[in-house]
């Protein structure tokens, strides 16, 4: 995406944060129509896209909007924008980006159509699916449909947000009103089939607006459109929060006042007049900048059903992938001995989380463990971590869980599972004041004789079975003592209120993480001040602590060598002369949501290698509970490196940042690497090994 802006989002070596993160989203809407992804994945992508720029209006852009009713000249601290100049740029940039959303749309349901799966609007229809559809309509929909007009005696009704709704401009007696159809109900099926023609398809929403005038009895229907509201999700839970009440109480308040908060965004899927446009703006105090014209669906959730339909085409789908047992555990063995033995690395979703969940188990049932505590951020539905802590309190074993209620739009999942670890017999605390507890912890502490062990797991991704299929993150599981000292003293910190200051081993946020770092990069600077050769290599969902950044430019200038893998956010420019020049960064989006990060410091004769649950964004190193923890094994730390150094060389589903600020894929003139299918295929050559 060409930055046409008025506005520069890009100030020296700084790009700013939202405009970064639409680059990165822009990178998902490419691989829709990726020719070497199958049709049914590229829906898939473009599903997402939708997804992923829903949410950033919700959080992002709401936060920029309660930014603005700060006092004070409000700027980010790297370009210098004002939130209502970072608004500006990013609608401007999203009309762009939903074009092609729209073109990429139109294209895919051509293909789809050729496999059997068609979409039709109402004008398409032959007379007697239209003849069906009105008997269908009259007896299935229209006994559950709300109809609403605004008037002055109507009140604008409160329209949920990401919901869709069909909207009418009404006529009557030279006066006109707005009238309002809920097109979700939860009882009716968003595509509704045919009978003329197998596969036929027509969406819900636009059967109802094409029956919409019928609905309004008197009124003329002088034009119609689709419509969704999305709304402001970010809310500050200390303004919610009473300390005289329970936690989990406020957090539940919370969830309800979510869905309730002001607009940000509103989507039609036709023109319509700029008079009504303005007082359905008016209706929702929203500026008409932030109203976007939509040739696609409104969701494009649906594609997930014609995925459904399509499943026996196995073609129209990626190669099935299923994740392997690790060569360095015996399944068939009790796990406690293997890993007091040696430390085990897991990476997802090419080898499974498995031996992670029977070792809980094993835990919860071994007389000679005394407590399991955890972090938990993010849990499955069906959660078999929860099973194995309840199991273990039933047991009567001492188990600490540390449940995050602040996981964004998790945080209905998360008060439920609190209440059933609860109610097992679980202690369960909600975290530090102000703090969101991100860690990916886990401590078992067993008495052998009369001697004291700690099996520690430590890990870049949240404890959740269907995630780890679909995230790639890394799990280190070792009984090393002195790492089992260090996560005792994070849990016994968070478990009453506070943070670690200070750790021998492990790095923990927000005290004691990013100061060892920026001093580990400092050491690299030394070294290559010193003209000996110095690298730093690091793998992160996003960067935008500028202190980091500004450290990096730093070493750079230096000459150390530095390769970051940020597949997200990125507020570094790489390749600037006499600045970043000796900076690469790529971003890989492919198959799996790149997840794991690594952090390497040192050349390998003598590198420090950690991994983390922090990305190196202000949030995770100063505003959140955090933990990365070195890597001691030797075998382990060459795999990481191995893992890296594929990475770097992927030029698939790698793209390559330029000193503008753009993304571009790696020419391949040799092989052709795709780092994660290579990773798959590794993880089935091990397991076979």
């Amino acid at each position: 995406m060409a930055q046409d802006t008025n506005i520069s989002t890009i100030k020296g070596v700084y790009v700013n944060r939202e405009i970064s993160w639409l680059k990165f989203n822009e990178r998902v809407l490419e691989e829709a129509q990726n020719e070497n992804s199958p049709l049914c994945e590229k829906l898939s992508f473009l599903a997402i896209y939708q997804s992923n720029l829903d949410e950033f209006f919700m959080v992002r852009v709401g936060s920029l909007e309660d930014q603005k009713l700060l006092t004070g000249d409000q700027r980010e601290n790297k370009t210098k924008l004002s939130p209502q100049e970072q608004i500006d740029a990013i609608l401007e940039n999203v009309t762009k980006l939903n074009a092609i959303k729209d073109n990429i749309y139109e294209n895919l349901m051509k293909d789809v159509e050729t496999e059997g799966f068609r979409l039709v609007r109402y004008a398409d229809l032959s007379k007697a699916d239209a003849k069906y559809l009105d008997s269908y309509f009259a007896q299935e929909i229209l006994p559950l449909l709300s109809v609403m007009i605004v008037g002055r005696k109507q009140p604008f009704p409160f329209l949920k947000n990401r919901e869709i709704y069909a909207l009418a401009i009404l006529e009557r007696k030279g006066k006109k009103k707005l009238g309002i159809i809920p097109c979700e109900s939860g009882m009716l099926p968003r595509l509704v089939a045919l009978p003329g023609v197998p596969g036929t398809y027509i969406l819900l929403e636009e059967l109802i607006l094409h029956y919409a005038p019928g609905l309004f009895k008197g009124y003329k229907v002088q034009e119609k459109t689709l419509m969704r509201i999305t709304r402001n999700a970010d809310i500050d839970v200390s303004k919610v929060y009473d300390e005289d009440l329970n936690y989990r109480d406020q957090m539940e308040q919370v969830v309800k006042l979510r869905k309730k908060l002001a607009p940000v965004r509103i989507e039609f899927t036709r023109d319509i007049s700029q008079k009504m446009v303005g007082e359905v703006c008016d209706y929702c105090e929203l500026d008409e900048k932030h109203v976007f014209y939509s040739k696609s669906p409104l969701d494009l959730s649906f594609v997930f059903q014609i995925q459904d339909k399509l499943r026996d085409r196995q073609e129209l789908f990626f190669e099935k992938r299923v994740s392997q047992q690790s060569p360095d555990l015996d399944v068939m063995k009790p796990l406690i001995p293997q890993i007091l033995e040696k430390d085990v690395l897991l990476s997802y979703p090419y080898e499974s989380i498995r031996p992670f969940l029977n070792l809980l188990q094993e835990a919860a049932r071994d007389p000679k463990v005394n407590a399991i505590r955890m972090t938990l951020y993010r849990l499955a539905k069906n959660s078999k971590v929860v099973e194995a802590l309840v199991e273990a309190a039933e047991n009567g074993k001492q188990v600490e869980v540390l449940v995050e209620l602040k996981a964004r739009f998790d945080e209905e999942n998360n008060i439920e599972w609190s209440r059933t670890l609860e109610d097992a017999g679980c202690h369960v605390v909600y975290g530090v004041d102000g703090l969101k507890v991100h860690s990916k912890l886990c401590l078992i502490t067993r008495k052998d004789g009369g001697r004291i062990q700690y099996i520690t797991q430590i890990g870049t991704g949240n404890y959740n079975e269907k995630t780890s299929r679909l995230y790639t993150d890394l799990s280190l599981m070792t009984a090393n003592e002195a790492i089992g000292k260090d996560a005792m003293k994070v849990f016994q910190s968070i478990l009453i209120g506070n943070t670690v200051s200070h750790a021998d081993h492990l790095l923990v946020a927000p005290e004691c993480l990013q100061a060892p770092v920026l001093k580990m990069i400092d050491d690299e600077i030394a070294i290559a001040k010193d003209g000996q050769s110095a690298y730093i290599g690091v793998k992160i969902n996003s960067l935008t602590d500028k202190k980091i950044i500004d450290k990096l430019v730093e070493a750079s200038k230096a000459g150390v060598k530095v390769e970051l893998i940020v597949r997200g956010i990125c507020c570094l420019l790489a390749g600037i002369p006499g600045e970043t020049e000796n900076i690469h960064i790529r971003s890989i989006v492919g198959r799996f949501l790149e997840h794991s990060r690594i952090y390497m410091f040192g050349t390998p004769d003598r590198d420090k290698i950690y991994i983390a649950s922090a990305d190196f964004m202000t949030r995770n190193t100063l505003r959140r509970v955090e933990v990365a923890t070195p890597i001691y094994d030797d075998k382990i730390k060459q795999r990481i490196r191995d893992m890296f150094g594929l990475m770097m060389k992927d030029n698939m589903q790698a793209r390559i940042q330029q000193p503008d600020g753009t993304y571009l894929k790696q020419n391949r003139d040799v092989e052709e690497i795709n780092s994660q299918e290579q990773q798959y295929a590794d993880a089935y050559e091990r397991a076979r090994q």
